[in-house]
């Protein structure tokens, strides 16, 4: 039996030493009031971790741990008036800064590579999420003239499927005017769907030697070259692979250069599904494998809308937001790298669910990820002899 709860064991997989350094750069502890960032942290990771609905809830909850909150590296559980003061005045790119420091680290120590494709370049999905938003509280969230949102514009790495790239804005930018931000590593690959069709954009990735799987809108005009011989005994879900060039007066010169166009039938929509790329050697069949993987970012949203607190929020400034936005993304971090060291096949939101459920037990978090459905040892000194109560003597 282990004695400290599992929360703390979880809190332990943390690195303090990196977060104290972005903490001198960052001078986030010069107005700490008591709340230093390690608690700040901390606090924010148990209201993912529990799903807690309010500031009292998630304080009162932390004093509930059983036994002292030293295995946290925490002095006292802050009270909601010291939590809200620090959600809205520390500022979040502490917390942005500590993902990719604590994803840097993890991502060496587990295995999160998939190897569904055979390709060496990069693999990235581009998309975006709305979460709604009461636009009397959130007012600086515009969306609608009686509606506010915020948008979760997200650069997903395919390996592990963890974000390399957020950025929140409210419900009004198109996704692909936040696109023009982005700046790729050279050979990566960036998957999207034809909201992200913009022509100057994607000529800058192509001349920066980066490449794009882009689903094509029907209104872009074009002319088409010299069509590519098919495969006649695989792939027959291939119906068009050719080489074309933009057509119209105002589009050509965003882009004048050669593109791939593929067209891929989806039988389980009963669908052509038509496809752009800059790539021209790999198969038709990569081509569209690629853009199918997209849907790995759709599950991403699900993930973290469904299991973590994303929906809704501690604080009403867009500085609350951020940092309960960002510290949801250290959480799944944490529970994918947890995934993917336990020896038992988990679901996701099943594992969710059992560390939920058991944050203050005190057991073995490895053995209870690996072995979560084995019987417990029997207690010591005892004959386990069972008593037939309907034994009756002579």
């Amino acid at each position: 039996m282990n004695n400290v709860t599992l929360f703390a064991q979880i809190m332990q997989t943390l690195d303090r030493f990196a977060l104290s350094k972005l903490v001198g750069k960052h001078g986030s502890d010069k107005h700490a009031k008591g709340i230093t960032s390690w608690t700040h942290l901390v606090t924010m990771l148990f209201c993912q971790f529990s799903k807690l609905t309010s500031l009292r809830d998630v304080c009162n909850g932390l004093k509930s741990a059983s036994g002292n909150l030293n295995p946290l590296g925490v002095s006292r559980a802050p009270c909601k008036s010291s939590l809200s003061y620090q959600n809205k005045h520390r500022e979040w790119p502490l917390f942005k800064d500590y993902y990719f420091a604590m994803m840097k680290k993890l991502a060496g120590m587990a295995r999160f590579r998939q190897t569904r494709f055979r390709i060496k370049s990069k693999i990235l999905l581009l998309d975006s999420t709305t979460i709604s938003l009461c636009l009397s509280l959130y007012d600086w969230a515009k969306f609608r003239k009686k509606k506010g949102a915020i948008k979760l514009h997200t650069l997903l790495d395919y390996d592990g499927c963890l974000p390399v790239y957020v950025r929140m804005t409210d419900g009004k930018p198109h996704d692909s005017t936040v696109a023009k931000e982005l700046s790729l590593p050279a050979d990566a690959v960036v998957v999207a769907d034809r909201a992200y069709i913009d022509f100057p954009t994607l000529y800058r990735w192509n001349t920066e030697g980066s490449y794009f799987v882009i689903r094509l809108k029907q209104s872009v005009q074009f002319t088409r070259g010299k069509e590519k011989p098919l495969p006649a005994d695989r792939h027959q879900h291939i119906l068009v692979d050719e080489y074309i060039e933009l057509s119209h007066s105002k589009t050509y010169p965003k882009y004048p250069a050669k593109l791939r166009r593929v067209v891929v039938y989806d039988p389980e929509k009963d669908q052509t599904i038509e496809l752009i790329t800059n790539q021209f050697t790999w198969t038709a069949n990569t081509i569209g494998e690629l853009y199918k993987a997209r849907w790995e970012i759709e599950i991403f949203f699900k993930e973290i809308k469904q299991l973590l607190k994303i929906k809704s929020f501690l604080g009403i400034t867009a500085n609350a937001v951020l940092i309960q936005i960002w510290t949801a993304m250290i959480t799944l971090l944490i529970l994918k790298y947890l995934k993917a060291c336990a020896s038992y096949s988990w679901c996701l939101s099943n594992m969710v669910a059992f560390l939920r459920l058991n944050l203050f037990v005190k057991f073995d978090l490895r053995k209870l990820l690996s072995e979560p459905f084995e019987p417990p040892d029997p207690p010591e000194g005892t004959d386990h002899i069972q008593i037939n109560l309907f034994e009756w003597g002579d």
